[in-house]
């Protein structure tokens, strides 16, 4: 598969909501168990949302609250290991730039840690369960 055709964009959750949510669904809900209730939450609404297609197929996704959280990153598995998570989190941070939010941080699994500090990200506190996942919090200042 080249990814030489990826569209990386700011989606919008009232008209794409079902691409998004499918991608959603498949990483988190199917593949790592997370409850469905967990999964949905009043930031959906408001949060900037991305997508990234190749050729019509919806591959990736992520949000951005107005605070500069990052969160719901998700690669479905086919796709991963291919540079596709690095370019939408560049895409999210040149956004957050561009609306003057600088500084940004999350919830990394444990397992994606190393992904976010190859991205300038930090890692603070404690190894904490969401989900029954394990998670850490990471910042990062923009400017």
């Amino acid at each position: 598969m080249t990814i030489d055709n990826l569209i990386i964009r700011v989606a919008d959750w009232k008209t794409e909501k079902e691409a998004l949510s499918a991608i959603r669904r498949d990483v988190f809900i199917l593949e790592q168990k997370v409850p469905e209730e967990m999964e949905w939450d009043e930031y959906d609404q408001s949060s900037i949302h991305f997508i990234v297609t190749l050729e019509n197929t919806a591959l990736a996704t992520a949000r951005l609250t107005l605070d500069g959280r990052i969160g719901r990153m998700a690669v479905r598995h086919p796709y991963r290991n291919q540079s596709i998570g690095s370019k939408l989190l560049a895409f999210i941070l040149q956004t957050a730039l561009d609306k003057n939010i600088k500084k940004l941080h999350l919830h990394a699994q444990v397992s994606a840690i190393g992904f976010y500090e190859k991205q300038g990200f930090s890692a603070r506190g404690d190894v904490f369960y969401e989900a029954n996942i394990p998670h850490r919090e990471m910042s990062k200042i923009i400017c």
